[in-house]
């Protein structure tokens, strides 16, 4: 979909159409969710604090997140998927993999079947999406943002290592802004560098992944769509006996709940990619903040660092309620590889896989720590925690 949460806002607000609009906190501490088509020329993105989103396009209007409506919208869209193929893998609200293999007979091949859902989109939500159609889930991906907004892109098996070669090495998944600067270092800009580089090089600077990103770059990548109904999110919060206002008894409370995530994500082999922190004040009324990963992650101390960040994002002073952490954009916990993993990261995994291995000998009880001992800051799932996809 195409600057989704922008453009649910721009058709639901018809005030806002042809407007910069951004998705996200108004406070000097807010985050871009989203900006729309109109502000990007600005130079403006997703992710961008909003104070510097605001003095680059300082006329963009800012408006609050509203996800549930986001939840409502994706639902739609999901469902048009599934009338082509029941091979859909959701990769968040707004994007998904379609394996339309089988599809053929009744609906045409897969740039028909892609023209037909575009079409649907428009008509049944006012909505545009941007569509790639390729061989593989890698090569799809990055054919589908090549012509954003409502585009569509067809790479045949004979014309993808020609598409890929020259693209940015930073098209290549898991190097961002952090890793891409080590990796020009060594003289690879594009994929075309990375397929043509020489295996010692890929395997001094990227050991076991080497090779794989090498297969990646010339387009190989026999991943399947795996459709599934997996969790969205695992998140565990609790309602106090008492409202509390000192930071570091709800430091002491996220902790705990985050140990709860942690615990569940090791048991189903799942890693996060974002972090939400939910609050809920004494007058009842709820905020939450997210944030996105560096890495996926599963131990208590990277889910707790990210959960302690969102807090300095919410109002200090007021009577809290209710705190909550839900892990989010989950997937497995071996799943895509991190070029140059965080050791603390690392560290942690060893850690929780210690952990677990004494619950499993000695029961939940056996293992907390020492900060929350002697505290009420215990913490049950949240009821419903796990969100669906839609």
């Amino acid at each position: 979909m195409d600057a989704f949460f922008a453009s649910v806002e721009q058709r639901d607000a018809p005030a806002l159409q042809g407007k910069p609009v951004l998705v996200g906190g108004p406070s000097a501490r807010g985050v871009v969710a989203a900006a729309s088509y109109e502000a990007r020329p600005f130079g403006v993105r997703s992710a961008m604090p909003m104070a510097e989103a605001l003095r680059r396009c300082p006329h963009a209007i800012v408006v609050p997140g509203r996800h549930a409506r986001y939840a409502e919208v994706s639902a739609q869209v999901f469902a048009i998927f599934r009338r082509y193929t029941p091979l859909v893998e959701g990769l968040s609200l707004d994007e998904a993999f379609l394996d339309v293999t089988a599809s053929s007979a009744l609906f045409g091949d897969g740039e028909a079947i892609a023209r037909r859902i575009k079409q649907d989109i428009a008509a049944e939500t006012e909505l545009r999406a941007s569509a790639g159609v390729a061989p593989s889930k890698f090569v799809a991906k990055i054919a589908s943002d090549l012509r954003k907004p409502d585009g569509l892109v067809v790479v045949k098996e004979d014309e993808v290592r020609a598409l890929l070669a020259p693209l940015p090495i930073e098209r290549m998944w898991g190097i961002g802004p952090k890793s891409a600067p080590r990796i020009h270092a060594l003289g690879l800009h594009t994929l075309g560098d990375l397929a043509g580089a020489p295996p010692e090089l890929l395997a001094q600077a990227f050991g076991p992944h080497g090779e794989r990103l090498r297969a990646l770059a010339l387009g190989d990548d026999a991943r399947e769509v795996v459709p599934d109904r997996a969790a969205l999110s695992i998140g565990a919060e609790e309602t106090f006996e008492r409202d509390v206002r000192a930071r570091d008894e709800l430091e002491r409370h996220l902790l705990a709940q985050a140990g709860r995530v942690a615990e569940r994500l090791f048991e189903e082999g799942l890693a996060a990619r974002g972090l939400t922190v939910k609050v809920k004040y004494a007058d009842f009324t709820v905020k939450t903040r997210a944030c996105q990963l560096d890495e996926p992650v599963q131990d208590t101390d990277s889910l707790f660092a990210a959960a302690r960040a969102l807090l300095d994002r919410f109002e200090r002073g007021r009577p809290v309620r209710l705190t909550g952490v839900a892990a989010t954009h989950l997937v497995p916990h071996d799943g895509a590889p991190v070029l140059f993993p965080d050791p603390k990261i690392a560290r942690g995994k060893k850690l929780e896989a210690a952990a677990a291995a004494l619950r499993d000998r000695f029961g939940r009880g056996a293992v907390t720590r020492a900060s929350l001992l002697g505290t009420d800051a215990r913490t049950e799932p949240a009821p419903g925690g796990r969100g669906r996809r839609p």
